[in-house]
């Protein structure tokens, strides 16, 4: 099957990638991190107790759930810089712009940032902690979004990404409710 130009992606098939690649890496790379650096110890650090929510909390186990409406966002860039990102070697245009604009140089103080070094109180060790975690999920976002978009033929990946969605919702309703108590999680 031929190639589309990138004039022809449509905003709602950029946006639907966008937002099952988002939620799926982010559940899964953000899972392998919690795992790995410990998060619900880090978490409950004194000096992180009143800036970071506890790895207990509803919300944060909601968190996955509401990466849909950051995909979303994400297609919506995507979609106005298609003819950028979607040609050749594209993914590299769109995990720089997410480095730059989304990790490395945002607009508030978050972890890993400049302003987040410059203007918070946070140990230097937990904005280098959270660096690799961020790094690998966008860039995993860009490469597979991209080569999803500029293969549409690949219908695996449709089924891939659908199947580990709903995957990531059941995780994340079971974890929602295990913070409200309402489901009894074995120790």
């Amino acid at each position: 099957m031929a190639k589309k130009s990138p004039e022809t992606y449509s905003l709602a098939s950029i946006s639907l990638k966008a937002v099952l690649v988002h939620t799926v890496t982010y559940f899964v790379i953000g899972f392998i991190s919690f795992s790995i650096f410990d998060y619900s110890a880090r978490y409950a650090d004194p000096m992180l107790g009143n800036y970071m929510r506890q790895t207990t909390h509803p919300l944060v186990a909601a968190g996955p759930m509401f990466q849909i409406f950051r995909g979303l966002l994400f297609g919506l860039v995507f979609f106005l810089l298609r003819d950028i990102y979607f040609k050749k070697n594209g993914w590299l245009s769109i995990w720089v712009t997410l480095l730059i604009v989304g990790i490395i140089s945002t607009f508030g103080p978050s972890p890993s940032s400049f302003e987040g070094l410059l203007y918070t109180n946070v140990p230097i060790y937990f904005h280098l902690i959270g660096l690799p975690e961020v790094v690998v999920q966008s860039f995993l976002l860009a490469y597979l979004t991209h080569f999803w978009v500029i293969h549409p033929e690949k219908k695996w990946l449709s089924w891939l990404f659908g199947i580990a969605f709903g995957f990531v919702v059941i995780m994340s309703t079971m974890g929602i409710l295990a913070a409200l108590s309402i489901l009894k999680v074995p120790a």
